[in-house]
């Protein structure tokens, strides 16, 4: 399944708003389309949102009409600016943002710089599938046949180009033999467990559970989850992850049951730049994702409502952080640091 692809000049995207109900994909051949399907969720997860930043930013160039490169640079930082707004905390977006700056940055011919634009976004994407897979690889070692494995929020093929990150495991662990079942929260306020992580899991005919958020729990204390598995939006230097809201509580009830707690996320979600989890900078999204569900209205109206996207695990509630370059298993103490030597 493709989340978002790149038509040359056009990009279409996955509406994920919609399912599991109705797979349906839209075409955009404006920029400021694919920034919007960013901001208003059609397209989601950290590696996604990063690719369809790099294909938007690519299809601006393309489209833009100006006569010299002076104007041509001015409008591409409007457009960086334009796809820095969408989500804050998927470092991924700013990542591929910064790729595409240095390319701006060596560039004084319009043509050339459209071209090397367009490849770049083609490879970004590329990347990604390839360092899902050796992903998949690294981290399937933690993986034992008979495993049930839970995992929150959906960190699959539909949060990346492709394959997945913490689901990107799962399937390795499969591809290999191992007889495995996975037990997904539903994730709310959006549902992203509910509603895509269980379609991906049956498409692939991969057995899967589906369970409230609260009810993790009791099945770690009755001794049904033997391991958890979740993806990232950012990790600090020092290992501490931020993930889909409620990733932290599932962790402190993985520690009080000593279950192995595993982070799958490439080096592109890796953030030396802050130091520390408290610096990561967490998103708060409409207060309607948590008073309606698909419309329907389940709070009383005036009540007062927060909805954070995202916490912070720390890394001395984590067992180990799976990359395409390795594994820092117990980066409390070490960090992420020792994947840039």
């Amino acid at each position: 399944m493709e989340a978002v692809k790149w038509n040359g000049d056009s990009v279409t995207i996955l509406d994920q708003r919609l399912l599991p109900s109705k797979e349906e994909y839209n075409t955009y051949t404006d920029y400021f389309e694919v920034a919007e399907a960013i901001i208003t969720m059609e397209t989601r997860g950290a590696p996604a949102i990063g690719i369809t930043a790099g294909m938007g930013i690519a299809l601006g160039a393309k489209k833009m009409k100006v006569s010299n490169f002076s104007a041509f640079k001015d409008e591409m930082n409007k457009i960086f600016e334009c796809f820095s707004n969408t989500r804050p905390t998927a470092v991924n977006l700013f990542w591929t943002i910064n790729r595409m700056k240095k390319i701006l940055s060596e560039m004084n011919n319009i043509e050339e710089a459209v071209k090397r634009f367009e490849d770049e976004a083609v490879l970004i994407l590329k990347e990604d599938i390839e360092a899902n897979k050796q992903m998949g690889k690294n981290g399937s070692k933690f993986i034992q046949d008979g495993d049930i494995i839970m995992t929150h929020c959906n960190a699959g093929a539909l949060a990346t180009g492709g394959y997945g990150t913490a689901l990107g495991v799962i399937r390795a662990a499969v591809e290999e033999g191992k007889k495995i079942e996975v037990f997904a929260c539903e994730t709310r306020p959006y549902l992203q467990g509910a509603r895509l992580t269980t379609w991906e899991l049956l498409k692939d005919n991969i057995p899967v559970t589906l369970i409230t958020d609260n009810m993790s729990g009791f099945f770690m204390k009755n001794g049904t989850i033997k391991k958890i598995i979740v993806g990232a939006d950012r990790i600090a230097k020092n290992g501490d992850t931020a993930n889909k809201i409620g990733t932290y509580t599932h962790s402190v009830l993985a520690k009080e049951h000593n279950i192995p707690f595993y982070v799958a996320a490439p080096v592109s979600t890796l953030d030396p730049q802050t130091e520390s989890g408290d610096k990561i900078v967490i998103e708060y999204r409409s207060i309607d994702e948590v008073a309606y569900i698909k419309n329907v209205q389940i709070a009383p109206e005036g009540v007062k409502i927060l909805n954070p996207s995202f916490d912070v695990t720390p890394a001395e509630n984590i067992s180990a952080i799976i990359t395409e370059k390795g594994v820092i298993e117990k980066p409390a103490g070490k960090g992420i640091m020792e994947l840039f030597n």
